[in-house]
Parts: C-alpha cells; sequence; structure tokens
C-alpha cells in the first residue's frame, strides 16, 4: 500500500503511539484486501454498529479507554445501533435478571465512553441513522466508515455513497485519523453489478422476501435488479425508500450484499444504466414461485414448530415514521374487521428514538397505543439473544432477526392477520 507523507508519519508514530496503532490497524486491513491506497472519509458523521454493553466484551472497552486516556477521539461525532434493552418490552423476572445482571451489564458504562469518544447527542442510536429524524444522512459520492450491514447497502445504493461491509471497530478506527483503504465497493469497478435480477411477479414482492431470496442467490456480489420499478416506481420517494431499506437489510443478512442497483429508481442506475453490469454477469430471474420456494424453505427452530407466538417483533431495522403511521391504519381497519380492539399477542414495533419522538407529535401515536402495540427503541436482535428469549415463540417480518435468532418469519400481512385475531 502507497501511503502520503502524512500517513507515513502517523504510522511512525510522529502523532503518538495510539494514534499509530490505529494507523497499523488500517493499513492491515487495507493490505488483506490488496488495497492500493488510503482515501479520505468525506462524510460529516460516522456510525457504529458496536453499541451494546455486553460483559463478554471487556476488549472493546479497553480499547476505546485507552483512545480516551491517549486523547485520541473522531474529528467525526457518531450514531451508533439500537440500545438493547428497553424495560418497556415485556419480559419475564427471570429474562430481565439475564439481561440486567449478566449480559448488558456494562451498557451504562460504555455508552459514557461512547459519548466522550464523540457520540451525535444521547439519543443517536439506531440501525437507521440515516433518517432524518436521526439526522447521520451522507451525500451521494462520500466516502464512509460504516459497519452496520443494512446502514452500508442503504447507504451505498439508495444515496449513493461508498463504504465497505467493514467489521466493528474498524468503523472507528477510520474515523479517527479521516482514511480508510480504497478497494471493492469504494471503487468504480467494485461497483459495477456481477448478476441482472430480473423480477417477473404478478404482484409487489414483500420486500424483506425479496431482498432474502436475492442475498442467498448472488451473496457477496453486486445484483442489477430489473422490473422492480413496475411496483414501486422511480421516484425515490418514503415509501420505496422504506421498501428498499427493508429490502437492504434482507439482502446483507441472508446474504453479504453491501451494494444493489435498481434499474430506473437507485442513483447510480439513473444515471449510469446498464453500463453498470459487468460483463459476463449472472442471471437470476424472480417470480411468484421462486419466492414461494424461498419462504417454504425457512427452517422452524422452534422447540415446538406448532407453538403459539408469544410475542411479534416488526421493524428490524428500524421503522420509518411513515411506515408506523401505515402500520396503525392497518391495525385498526383489521381489528375492526375482525371485531377486536386490541392486539392478540404482545406486539413491539421498534424505531428510533427521534422517529418516535416525532411520531409521538402525530394523531397516530395514540391510536397505535390503544390498540395495544409497544412501541420501543431497541434491537430485536440483541433482545433475542437472551437465552431464555431464544427458547420463545417469537414472530417477525424481519429476515435479518429471523436469520440471526429464532424468530420465525412471516410476511407483513400475515404479521398483521396474526396479532389482529384474524384467520390465519
Amino acid at each position: 500500500m502507497i501511503l502520503t507523507k502524512e500517513q507515513q508519519a502517523i504510522l511512525d508514530g510522529e502523532q503518538g503511539e495510539t494514534l499509530a496503532k490505529v494507523m497499523k490497524t488500517l493499513v492491515m486491513y487495507g493490505d488483506a484486501f490488496e488495497a492500493e491506497k488510503l482515501v479520505p472519509i468525506t462524510s460529516k458523521y460516522n456510525h457504529l454498529v458496536t453499541s451494546f454493553g455486553l460483559k463478554v466484551m471487556s476488549p472493546v472497552y479497553d480499547l476505546m479507554q485507552q483512545l480516551l486516556d491517549a486523547d485520541v477521539c473522531s474529528d467525526q461525532k457518531f450514531s451508533v445501533d439500537p440500545r438493547p434493552i428497553d424495560k418497556n418490552v415485556p419480559a419475564n423476572f427471570l429474562q430481565n435478571l439475564v439481561f440486567n445482571k449478566f449480559m448488558y451489564t456494562k451498557q451504562g458504562f460504555y455508552e459514557e465512553q461512547l459519548e466522550k469518544l464523540g457520540l451525535m447527542d444521547k439519543n443517536a442510536f439506531s440501525c437507521t441513522c440515516y433518517m432524518d429524524e436521526v439526522g447521520n444522512k451522507p451525500q451521494k459520492g462520500d466516502v464512509l466508515s460504516w459497519a452496520e450491514s443494512s446502514a452500508v447497502v442503504y447507504a451505498n445504493s439508495v444515496l449513493g455513497a461508498r463504504c465497505n461491509r467493514n467489521s466493528g471497530i474498524i468503523d472507528i478506527m477510520g474515523s479517527i485519523v479521516g482514511y480508510v483503504p480504497y478497494f471493492g465497493l469504494l471503487t468504480d469497478e467494485g461497483r459495477k453489478a456481477t448478476w441482472i435480477v430480473k423480477i417477473q411477479t404478478t404482484k409487489k414482492p414483500e420486500a424483506q422476501l425479496l431482498g432474502s431470496a436475492i442475498g442467498m442467490k448472488v451473496m457477496e456480489d453486486v445484483p442489477f435488479v430489473m422490473g422492480l420499478d413496475k411496483w414501486i416506481g422511480n421516484e425515490l420517494n418514503d415509501s420505496a425508500c422504506a421498501y428498499l431499506k427493508d429490502f437492504g437489510a434482507a439482502t446483507a443478512s441472508n446474504g453479504a450484499v453491501g451494494l444493489y442497483h435498481i434499474a430506473n429508481l437507485t442513483p447510480e442506475a439513473v444515471e449510469l444504466g446498464e453500463t453498470l453490469i459487468a460483463e459476463g454477469a449472472k442471471e437470476y430471474i424472480i417470480d411468484d414461485a421462486e419466492l414461494e420456494r424461498v419462504k417454504n424453505n425457512y427452517p422452524v427452530i422452534w422447540k415446538n414448530p406448532k407453538a403459539e407466538p408469544k410475542l411479534c417483533f416488526v421493524g428490524c431495522p428500524h421503522l420509518s415514521l411513515e411506515q408506523l403511521k401505515d402500520w396503525t391504519e392497518k391495525i385498526e381497519a383489521a381489528l375492526k374487521k375482525n371485531g377486536r380492539k386490541k392486539v392478540t399477542l404482545n406486539t413491539v414495533f421498534t424505531a428510533a428514538p427521534g422517529v418516535l419522538e416525532a411520531f409521538e407529535k402525530t394523531k397516530y401515536s395514540k391510536r397505535l397505543k390503544a390498540t395495544g402495540v409497544i412501541t420501543s427503541y431497541i434491537c430485536p436482535l440483541m433482545y433475542m439473544n437472551n437465552p431464555l428469549c431464544k427458547k420463545m415463540p417469537v414472530i417477525t417480518s424481519s429476515n435479518k432477526l429471523r436469520t440471526y435468532t429464532s424468530a420465525r418469519y412471516y410476511t407483513d400481512a400475515e404479521i398483521l392477520t396474526k396479532i389482529t385475531g384474524g384467520k390465519f
């Protein structure tokens, strides 16, 4: 890797031993991917994936403390992934005991470290940091140092920023020195599509299901998706962005997609069209039967596959303000149709603190609360990591949560039917 004089000076220790170690870490990381150089980070804010104060993560706290002690902090303020626990989310005595006494015992301590290192504000905890209500929305062409997979794929694809799927801690390392290795999705060549995906469904495909199918097929490659604009339009409005948020999270968790292009919709696809498709690209056709095949092959890992669900999570990644409003109207209508006033099982909708604050100011907030739905800022995945929660029959419309936990996947329509007491 070729370094500039300034970068080499940092590596040689001219700005202290700690900063030299940070630079060495990035250089070694870049060398592993045969990066030719380091390039400046240009985004206003960074985003960190490690938000949870797990007791076993003591090396992370030790590292953060070394940075603080050496006064080596990021010039970039940053947001962080969601908090892991919320007293408003249903949990029994033993589950709470595990959360508070064995798992997230360092949460308060770690959040203090994050604030000292450069947290944007005390509520900047969300996997959807790019929401307007959170305030960490990169511009087209910005170079980032992020690691959260669902945020990376959204920033690359919907916003046209440039970021590799970095690992945790690498995100803050890049932010501290102000550089990231130049390879992969930072390069023009690395952003070309090696798969052509043709959507031939007879109805609008479920975002999380479509993303899952594509992710499992293309893995870490870049897909160019044709025919989806027929169903979600050719404008990046609130509805399309919410769809792509959920779609992208599924491609990133069910596979390892860091970037996708949607014909006639996403920025680079609109600008460059099919010139983004690499020579020799493979083809994948998705119709109704293919989506049904993918869904039917999801494993059910509940101890009792026929158990009645005890809990439902919606919002992984976090819901947008428009999604919260839309869900409110759908739940009210379904409850009325089924002759009920409240949802039939504990249901938790998760969203960023800023989004929930904005939602509280709308007419929808009291209406959703009246249905019995709980709103929370937590990460459902971190909740489900509790070994006692793993034993619960939990349902979700998130393919990311299904992939990483014992939660069982259902489409949004199926979730709506189940939580409102309809025929299932």
